[in-house]
């Protein structure tokens, strides 16, 4: 019987929830310097004066820094972005965001680094904060004034003017994606060391450990080999921290510098403005249709907000491209999108990147169609579905689907939230007319996981004490990668997972590793777990065999006694240990190293429904059921699934309900801290109903899809359908998210009812 597809209880929890994690801030170190950054208060001006002199000179004061102190080549330019929107280490001579940061002090303790922060004179010039993506689309102000223009990169296409001749009904609208902020629980940290040889032990909060060993050895300009970096636990990353920051790899410079070891933790209100943000994109959106449903063509024009350097933010719309049709068979569609910069904070990758906002358009296009032709919400969605016999599908932007059944997730969502029921409850409250009014939303997506494949590494070995050891380049932030993959070995060593230890985060003991985003670790970095444990299996099963005269094809590794013997025969039997002795004794190593790269991405998806309660006093919406279907393949442990996307439904009804970042229009933060920005908590949700159907992915020899970011990419289109369809009765047509009891105000204003 294996164990794969059980509910196994997470092995890191007894540490986590006893003596708790280690993070980077919890980290000691002998003798340790502390960095802080003096960062811009302003969000476009020139710098015209800088005093630093008050700060060094404060006893305990190391080090101040000013860009032009730093004796490194330039960080690279944006790749595939507009060359000349290069950014600096530091500010030098102008700053773009506020936040951004200008001076790099180092002290002997972090209070003294506060001190010294407070002494830091800047004087500027304002230059005119550009906020708003369209009005830097127009060029008036322009952040990089050599780079002539705000456009950091273009998905061009043309729009042809008969494209909605075969349609009776074309609807529009223009959506936004508000900015979010990802406020993982441990903010951004880093610290380094150098030793006499000129290697660097490099420690961070990271998703992406080996990519930012290569990042810190190409800046300091020595081999990479000479970079260990260590990720300890992570406390959320959630994409942000897929990126590389200056802040981080100025730490390692700090250190050398310095010949100390040096610490940096940000604090919460730095992170709100530094760590980079997620989603910000405007839609222009157009759906075409014949009276009975049948939609026969999508157009969607986006600018994304890529903040004030492009980073992976400007890079979205592709994303948003592939993914711009989601489950339906339209015939034609037309993306075109313009990234540029503005006065803010960066845009990063956050849950879902780009694949989030190609759901909410779409499926807030769709539910806009059934309105206007009248047809019910879900019944539209049936009769324009791509069928699980059209798979591989491949979609109008060119994406090819993998294996799908996207009527069986919708039929399954309907029958298990009662959807008809609903419906009656609904009518039947706006009959009595009650002030508390119910909306039903749904939301059928599909996204793309691992969209650009790329490689993983393992390595599974088994020791002379039987127990085994796997070595992973997928780090966790909390995903449960330890019980996975000790789940994987089991499977097919027989080894108890207490047995199993996993490794992760350390470059020095994992030779290459990609990483954890893009919900792809289980169909990489398990996958290669998988094969590194099967091909040791068959290592394993020839030296048995010679042992016991016997055929390795006959030779079974029986789980339940963690021993190997012939098929039939459960005496004589080998255990690991013994199998390790015979293995030595022949100079056979019981280790096996795996790199899986898959043939293509996979494409999760799923079935969500919401149901708000509107009231029409106050105008607050309350979430009072969240019902989803899920389907990514095949699940190698419920439990764990269940978690992920219980966390990504609540990122997803905390966009559509309550988070927004939001700046006044000079460029101030006006959400820098938890009391001002609406980060969702456990009481303004609901219990959870989830439910998975299975259709396995081809294109990895488990069957499995990722699940990280599904919850986030089917919760909020349908909550946020749910506060419109509260309210269509009274001629509301669209609410902007986050949906807050102003804007529904306004909304129901608009349509000549007040509260």
């Amino acid at each position: 019987m294996s164990i794969l597809g059980n509910a196994v209880l997470r092995v890191e929890d007894p540490k986590l929830l006893s003596k708790g994690g280690t993070y980077v801030a919890d980290l000691l170190f002998e003798d340790p310097l502390y960095v802080g950054y003096v960062t811009s208060t302003i969000a476009h001006a020139r710098i015209v004066n800088l005093e630093v002199e008050a700060a060094r000179s404060l006893p305990g004061v190391v080090a101040v820094f000013a860009n032009g102190d730093i004796d490194l080549a330039p960080p690279p330019p944006p790749r595939m972005f507009n060359v000349k929107m290069a950014r600096q280490w530091l500010a030098d001579s102008v700053v773009r965001y506020v936040g951004e940061p200008v001076v790099l002090i180092v002290a002997e303790s972090a209070a003294l680094v506060e001190d010294a922060m407070e002494l830091v004179y800047i004087e500027y010039e304002p230059l005119g904060a550009v906020i708003d993506p369209l009005r830097a689309l127009e060029g008036d102000t322009l952040l990089f004034p050599e780079a002539g223009t705000n456009i950091a990169f273009t998905i061009a296409a043309d729009f042809s003017e008969d494209f909605f001749s075969d349609a009776d009904v074309v609807i529009k609208g223009e959506l936004i994606n508000q900015r979010l902020a990802p406020a993982p629980l441990e903010v951004r940290s880093a610290a380094a060391r150098w030793d006499s040889n000129g290697s660097c032990e490099f420690f961070v909060s990271s998703q992406v450990p080996h990519a930012h060993r290569d990042a810190v050895a190409d800046a300091m300009g020595v081999e990479r080999s000479r970079v260990r970096v260590v990720t300890p636990d992570v406390g959320g990353g959630f994409g942000a921290k897929a990126s590389i920051y200056n802040e981080e790899i100025l730490v390692a410079y700090a250190a050398r510098r310095l010949g100390r070891a040096v610490k940096w933790v940000e604090s919460r209100s730095q992170s709100m403005v530094g760590l980079g943000h997620g989603r910000g994109q405007i839609q222009r959106i157009e759906l075409g249709a014949r009276r009975d449903g049948i939609l026969t063509g999508y157009r969607i024009e986006v600018i994304q907000d890529s903040g004030a350097y492009p980073m992976l933010g400007a890079f979205l719309p592709q994303l948003t491209r592939m993914m711009a049709t989601g489950v339906y068979a339209i015939p034609k569609c037309e993306f075109r999108s313009m990234s540029v910069v503005t006065n803010t904070t960066p845009i990063v990758a956050y849950r879902g990147a780009g694949r989030p906002e190609a759901t909410a358009a779409i499926e807030r296009a769709v539910d806009m169609m059934a309105d206007a032709l009248g047809i019910d919400a879900a019944e539209i969605r049936r009769r324009n579905f791509i069928t699980p016999q059209s798979s591989p599908y491949t979609s109008a932007t060119g994406t090819t689907y993998d294996e799908s059944d996207y009527p069986g997730a919708l039929a399954t969502l309907l029958e298990a939230a009662d959807y008809d029921a609903l419906i009656a409850e609904q009518r039947a409250r706006r009959e009595r007319g009650d002030h508390l009014v119910l909306g039903i939303g749904l939301s059928t997506y599909v996204e793309v996981t691992n969209g650009f494949p790329s490689s993983e590494y393992a390595r599974v070995e088994v020791l002379e004490t039987g127990k085994a050891r796997v070595f992973s380049g997928s780090v966790p932030q909390g995903q449960g990668h330890d019980t996975s993959w000790a789940m994987l070995v089991s499977d097919s060593l027989g080894i108890a997972i207490g047995d199993i230890e996993v490794i992760h985060g350390d470059t020095a003991r994992i030779p290459r590793g990609v990483g954890t985003f893009g919900s792809r670790s289980l169909q990489v970095g398990g996958v290669a777990v998988h094969q590194a444990s099967v091909e040791l299996a068959e290592i394993a099963a020839k030296i048995v065999a010679e042992a016991l005269e016997a055929n390795p094809a006959d030779i079974v590794i029986d789980p339940l006694v963690g021993a190997a013997h012939v098929i039939g025969s459960p005496t004589p039997q080998l255990e690991w240990s013994a199998i390790h002795a015979l293995a030595k004794a022949k100079g056979v190593q019981l280790m096996v190293e795996s790199d899986f790269a898959p043939e293509g991405p996979t494409y999760p998806f799923g079935a969500h429904l919401g149901v708000v309660e509107v009231d029409l006093e106050t105008g607050k919406s309350s979430l009072v059921r969240m019902a989803a279907v899920d389907d990514a393949g095949t699940i190698l442990n419920p439990l764990l699934a269940a978690g992920q996307v219980h966390g990504g439904i609540a990122q997803g009804i905390a966009q559509a309900l309550f988070e927004e970042v939001a700046y006044d229009e000079a460029g101030n933060p006006l959400t820098s801290n938890f009391a001002d920005y609406g980060v969702v908590s456990a009481d303004l949700l609901p219990s959870f109903e989830l439910f998975h159907n299975s259709t396995p992915t081809s294109r990895n020899p488990l069957g499995a899809k990722g699940i990280g970011e599904s919850g986030t990419i089917g919760a909020g289109p349908a909550v946020w359908n749910a506060v419109v369809d509260a309210l269509s009765y009274l001629g509301v047509r669209h609410i902007a998210m986050p949906a807050s009891p102003y804007r529904v105000y306004e909304a129901m204003r608009a349509q000549g009812r007040s509260i």
